[in-house]
C-alpha cells in the first residue's frame, strides 16, 4: 500500500475540525486525522507493506522548465535563483507546522517514509509501483495517478470519496466507464484535456469527452498527432488546427504529466510495523502533541 501522504493530510486537515489541538493549543487536526486514516486503511485492507510517499519537491524544476505554468498558481514564495531549495507552496498557515510532526510520528512508528530530491510523491509512487512484484493499492485523492492502474498487475487506486471510510476502488473497468480509457491512456487524456489545478493548459477546445473519443479512434497521443498530420484522416478541420497549433505543448507535456518510474529512491524496509520503531520517542511525541486516541487506535491496529 502506497500513500500519497500530502493528499491525505490535506484531506485530514480540511476534514477534522481545527479545534483539535495539542495541550498548548496548537492545531493537530491534520496529524490526528492522518493517523486515523492510516488505522482505517490498515484495518480494512491488511497490507503487508506500507509506504508513506512524500513530496521532496512539490514542483520539480525539470517539469517547470518544460511547462512554466506547472503549479505556478500555487507558489507562495519563489526560491532564490540558483537555490537547491524548492519554491514554497501556498498551504494553510496552521497546516504547514503540522507536517514535521507527521514526519516525526511516522518515523517513530517505523512506517517507511520515502521521498527523493527533485521528485514529487507521485514519482515515488510510480517508481515503487514499477518495482513491485505483487499487487499494489495506491491511496490518493489525485486523479493523475489513475495512469498507473493495471489490472494485469493488480494495481488499483483507492480514491477517498469521503474520508477514507468511503473509498472508490478504481480499476480499469471503472476508468473505462467514467473516462473511456484504461490506465495507460489516462495520462494522454489528462494531457489533452488539461488540468487547471496543476497549471496544465491542455489543448484549447479539446475537453475530456473529445479527448476520449480521439484516443478511442487513434489509439494514443502519437496516433492522434499522426492523424493531425494526415490530410486524409477523419479529424474535423477545427480539431486538426487545434492539435497542430498545440504541437509545441504536446511535444513536452508527456514528460510533465506522466509520473516518473525511475526516481532515485533509497532502500528501505517497507514491512508494516507491528510495534513502534522508537517507543520512547513516540510516547514523547504523543504527550507533546496530544495525539491521544488517534495514535492509540493506530497502534492497536498495527498490533493486530
Amino acid at each position: 500500500m502506497l500513500l500519497d501522504t500530502a493528499s491525505l493530510y490535506f484531506r485530514a486537515y480540511f476534514g477534522v475540525p481545527e479545534s483539535v489541538k495539542s495541550p498548548d493549543g496548537i492545531p493537530v487536526n491534520a496529524v490526528r486525522g492522518l493517523l486515523d486514516f492510516i488505522a482505517r486503511l490498515v484495518h480494512d485492507h491488511h497490507p503487508d507493506e506500507l509506504v508513506a510517499c512524500m513530496d521532496a519537491d512539490w514542483r520539480p524544476q525539470w517539469r517547470v522548465d518544460l511547462i512554466p505554468s506547472y503549479k505556478a498558481h500555487r507558489v507562495a514564495e519563489e526560491a532564490p535563483a540558483g537555490s537547491a531549495e524548492p519554491d514554497e507552496e501556498e498551504i494553510p498557515d496552521t497546516l504547514s507546522p503540522q507536517v514535521p510532526v507527521i514526519e516525526d510520528v511516522l518515523d517513530a512508528l517505523g512506517i517507511a517514509r520515502i521521498g527523493a530530491a527533485g521528485y514529487e510523491a507521485d514519482d515515488i509512487i510510480g517508481t515503487l509501483t514499477a518495482r513491485a512484484r505483487g499487487p499494489v493499492d495506491i491511496v490518493t485523492g489525485d486523479r493523475d495517478l489513475f495512469q498507473l492502474i493495471d489490472d494485469d498487475r493488480g494495481i488499483r487506486i483507492l480514491y477517498p470519496v469521503k474520508g477514507v471510510g468511503t473509498l472508490q476502488i478504481t480499476d480499469t473497468a471503472l476508468l473505462r466507464e467514467k473516462y473511456g480509457v484504461d490506465g495507460s491512456g489516462y495520462a494522454d487524456l489528462a494531457l489533452l484535456r488539461g488540468d487547471p489545478s496543476d497549471g496544465l493548459p491542455g489543448v484549447p477546445g479539446i475537453g475530456e469527452k473529445t479527448a476520449a473519443k480521439l484516443l478511442d479512434a487513434y489509439g494514443d497521443l502519437a496516433g492522434i498527432m499522426a492523424a493531425a498530420a494526415d490530410p486524409a484522416s477523419k479529424l474535423t478541420p477545427a480539431q486538426r488546427k487545434r492539435l497542430v497549433e498545440a504541437r509545441p505543448y504536446i511535444e513536452v507535456a508527456p514528460k510533465v504529466v506522466r509520473v516518473a518510474t525511475d526516481a532515485p529512491i533509497p532502500d528501505a524496509d517497507h514491512t508494516l510495523p507491528t510495534e513502534p520503531a522508537d517507543p520512547e520517542w513516540l510516547e514523547a511525541l504523543a504527550d507533546r502533541w496530544g495525539l491521544g486516541g488517534s495514535l492509540q487506535r493506530l497502534l492497536a491496529t498495527l498490533q493486530g
